[in-house]
């Protein structure tokens, strides 16, 4: 008889705690649509690239701890690099850190058109001061749509609040309709010339 009761006992728990987790999956469900919807709403009609990018910033930054980006555009035989973020004081040291990019790298990791994490970027040949780069947590993000990588973002902090999955899946959650709303922009400004 106890030993029956300890069995029961023991699925119900089993079962309470699959239905916790579900719950827990449930809620970071919710929490990435939230934040699609609230991003998508604020680039609706943005018609101005660097307004466009600027707003994208801003709430990727809220939604990522304050993480630093840099957007890499490219155009025809060139990359256009948009930064937004002022490098606070101990930052300093990767306040330039889009420098340390080369047209190689660049088209490097836009032909990859996949997340590449700082190791990615080293192979690929990022150069730079390695003992700042490596207290660096950072991750490229493709901006691409239809199959056309339009170029990436570069997410990045300290490594001592490493960027972890979940935000990593947030923000690429939204760069298809980004860069959409990046090409639409794109189109705005070259027929407008």
């Amino acid at each position: 008889m106890k030993q029956d009761g300890r069995k029961q006992a023991k699925q119900i728990d089993i079962l309470c705690n699959d239905m916790i987790g579900a719950q827990r999956d449930f809620i970071k469900r919710l929490k990435t649509i939230d934040f699609r919807a609230n991003f998508y709403e604020s680039i609706m009609g943005a018609t101005d690239l660097n307004c466009l990018l600027s707003t994208a910033s801003v709430i990727i930054k809220e939604e990522t701890n304050n993480s630093d980006m840099v957007f890499f555009l490219h155009y025809a035989e060139s990359f256009e690099i948009y930064t937004f973020d002022e490098k606070q004081g101990n930052d300093s040291q990767w306040q330039n850190i889009e420098n340390c990019f080369n047209p190689e790298l660049m088209i490097n990791i836009c032909k990859s058109n996949k997340i590449c994490d700082i190791n990615d970027m080293f192979a690929m040949g990022l150069q730079g001061n390695l003992t700042s780069l490596n207290e660096l947590s950072a991750v490229t993000i493709p901006l691409g749509s239809f199959g056309a990588v339009q170029g990436f973002m570069l997410v990045y902090r300290s490594s001592e609040n490493k960027l972890n999955n979940e935000e990593i899946k947030k923000i690429s959650s939204v760069t298809s309709g980004l860069s959409q709303a990046i090409y639409a922009c794109r189109i705005l400004t070259h027929t407008s010339k």
